[in-house]
């Protein structure tokens, strides 16, 4: 491919790196960055209780049928089938963690999707830490949501154990981060963390950060709606696009044979087509971070490092302005915290 592309099957573990020049100053909201949807997903523990968020009827039928039910609920939601430097290694540089507490997990915090996870958080994590200092100039944006069953007490350690773990690795929300500027501070880690009132009290932390995905299971329902919500303008930010198909419980229960992988594959095909269409940039249309399922069973992630040459090169580096919480209408702050307008 010209300049220089590549467009592989391959792995692309050192891809950021990699950019040419010109792509260093980019706020890293106008690259385009691969994504895993439900990334821990590919641990879930057959044998663990549905969570307590899911429809009564799910919860019914695994309260009445568990041997039929959880093993349905598996088939269905993983969504991935690698553990997470397998992942980065792929390419992908955002991370969907979706956390939650066992009601009979003592103070060890897992995640989940559907029903939880083997791993815990921090195992996880820590195995992500081991990748980054393996690359030291490949940035990850971990999205951390859900907060299933988790109590004040357990926000506080997980925050700590986060700023502890990743310490001089974490990109200051306060900050436009590009690929030059964090590889001067030799920052890593953008965390985004969906809880306002612990966000407020951490700077290191970023607010929950627009998660555009159509609720269906059409393909083209997907597409129809991801072009509808960039003819609105995308967010200043960071923000996702998710490739992803999603099924309800109903779905599941009609279809318990199935499976997720087999539906993705299905419109796989259909879906990359419309992601290779894309250009990244602070444009209305413009794709920022987009996410997929079983990323590694095709050339998604390449397909979408490759948007990243499409960039024209004038007013990438612009700095966008944002208010700080709290600041009168009179006056803006260059803080660039990304959401929160």
């Amino acid at each position: 491919m010209e300049d220089g592309r590549r467009l592989t099957l391959g792995g692309n573990p050192d891809w950021m790196s990699s950019l040419p020049e010109e792509l260093l100053d980019v706020p890293l909201w106008n690259l385009a960055i691969p994504g895993s949807h439900d990334s821990m997903s590919f641990c879930l523990d057959v044998s663990s209780p549905v969570l307590r968020s899911e429809p009564c009827l799910l919860r019914l039928t695994d309260w009445l049928f568990p041997c039929w039910t959880r093993p349905c609920i598996y088939r269905w939601a993983t969504t991935q089938q690698s553990v997470l430097s397998d992942q980065c290694d792929l390419g992908i540089r955002f991370l969907d963690l979706r956390i939650a507490r066992k009601p009979a997990g003592g103070s060890k915090l897992f995640f989940a999707h559907g029903i939880y996870t083997l791993i815990t958080v921090k195992e996880a994590l820590g195995e992500l830490a081991t990748w980054l200092d393996a690359h030291p100039k490949e940035i990850v944006i971990i999205s951390c949501s859900h907060f299933e069953s988790l109590s004040d007490e357990d926000h506080n350690s997980l925050v700590e154990f986060i700023i502890t773990l990743f310490s001089e690795k974490l990109c200051s929300s306060q900050e436009a981060p590009t690929l030059r500027s964090c590889w001067s501070r030799r920052q890593q880690v953008v965390v985004s963390y969906d809880n306002p009132q612990v966000v407020l009290q951490h700077p290191e932390l970023w607010p929950e950060m627009p998660y555009w995905y159509a609720n269906s299971t059409d393909p083209k329902e997907v597409i129809a709606y991801l072009e509808a919500q960039k003819h609105g303008g995308r967010p200043d930010g960071f923000y996702v696009s998710g490739l992803n198909l999603t099924e309800d419980a109903a779905y599941i229960l009609l279809h318990p044979l199935q499976n997720m992988r087999k539906m993705t594959m299905k419109a796989l095909s259909l879906l990359l087509s419309w992601a290779s269409e894309q250009r990244a940039g602070p444009e209305a249309g413009g794709v920022n971070i987009i996410c997929c399922d079983f990323v590694g069973v095709s050339e998604f992630c390449s397909l979408v490092i490759d948007l990243n040459y499409k960039l024209p090169g004038d007013t990438l580096t612009a700095r966008p302005v944002c208010r700080t919480p709290g600041a009168s209408t009179s006056g803006t702050v260059d803080c660039c915290h990304s959401n929160q307008g």
